[in-house]
């Protein structure tokens, strides 16, 4: 008896699933339904936090700005961080309401141009610490919560509204061509980079002596090169060895004729003068540049850029040359 209630429980449920078979199965005559496929957004140079953690390098004066003045727990702290409560120096009066959100900012000192084509006085840099949001406001003090740091927050770190940025889209069209053409558009220099490098690559943040005076757009690409046989880190002038004669070095054995293997090589012609790779590189025609890299502004101010490095086939340096795609 048990067996047959175990054989009717299985016939039951094999009724059932077969009733849901065809209520589901499409009728007769009945159109297909077709799924479309989910749409792939395009990828992006950086995220949120790259872009509004970058810095820039800005040439007109800062403005009257408010301030972190204090923190809720600076009697053992002296760096904030994300969830903190920090105190501004301003109020209502200075117009300030709740649920502002600000940007965090350090001015670092002023950048000097160097290189013949940019000289002189390029803009101070400005660090980008992070971001707060206001959530109680007094006459002239408020109280904020940090949202997020890129570095820790110090007191006397100012606020300013958050700039509207929005990542390029990130190129898809093959590897980087080391042997393009020059554009013939502006040329320019990477000047500095975050955090003090001076050897950078892919995804690096960097800044460059162009800016809006050159007609420079967030989202512009560039290419980064530098002149062919220069960047390298040590010099090597006396390469090889050149002697001023092509005979008397032969062994007293097997003279070979009075030809050396020591000799050293010759232009050719009568008097077989010899000749060194350097004054083949001087008397040889303009060469064709070292592509080394490509970036792309994400930022810029009057006379410089803010740029990420996309792509790099090569060790990049600043001092290296850009130019407009």
């Amino acid at each position: 008896m048990a067996r047959f209630g175990y054989l009717k429980s299985l016939f039951a449920l094999a009724c059932l699933l077969a009733l849901a078979f065809n209520t589901n199965a499409q009728s007769p005559g009945s159109t297909p339904q077709v799924i479309a496929p989910t749409a792939v957004a395009a990828p992006r140079v950086a995220g949120e936090a790259t872009m509004y953690c970058a810095g820039y390098i800005r040439l007109q004066k800062l403005p009257q700005m408010p301030e972190i003045v204090g923190a809720l727990e600076e009697q053992e702290q002296h760096t904030y961080a994300d969830g903190d409560v920090v105190y501004l120096n301003a109020g209502t009066q200075q117009g300030i309401k709740e649920g502002q959100s600000f940007q965090i900012i350090r001015p670092r000192g002023k950048v000097e141009g160097v290189h013949k084509q940019k000289h002189g006085f390029l803009g101070n840099y400005i660090q980008e610490i992070g971001q707060l949001r206001v959530f109680k406001v007094n006459q002239n003090t408020s109280a904020a919560r940090i949202t997020f740091t890129c570095d820790p927050a110090l007191l006397g770190d100012l606020l300013t509204p958050i700039p509207n940025r929005e990542s390029p889209l990130l190129r898809a069209d093959g590897d980087l061509d080391q042997f393009a053409a020059p554009s013939g558009k502006q040329t320019g220099r990477l000047v500095m980079a975050k955090n003090n490098r001076e050897m950078v690559t892919r995804n690096d943040v960097v800044y460059i002596d162009l800016g809006g005076e050159d007609k420079v757009t967030p989202g512009n690409y560039l290419t980064i090169y530098r002149p062919l046989g220069t960047g390298n880190i040590t010099r090597v002038d006396n390469e090889e060895n050149a002697r001023t004669r092509d005979n008397g070095f032969q062994s007293n054995r097997f003279r070979g004729g009075g030809f050396s293997n020591q000799a050293s090589r010759t232009k050719g012609g009568h008097r077989n003068r010899p000749i060194t790779s350097k004054e083949v590189k001087d008397q040889r025609p303009q060469m064709p540049r070292k592509i080394v890299g490509e970036m792309v502004v994400i930022s810029v101010d009057a006379r410089t850029a803010t740029a990420i490095i996309t792509r790099a086939v090569g060790e990049v340096h600043t001092g290296d040359w850009v130019e407009i795609q």
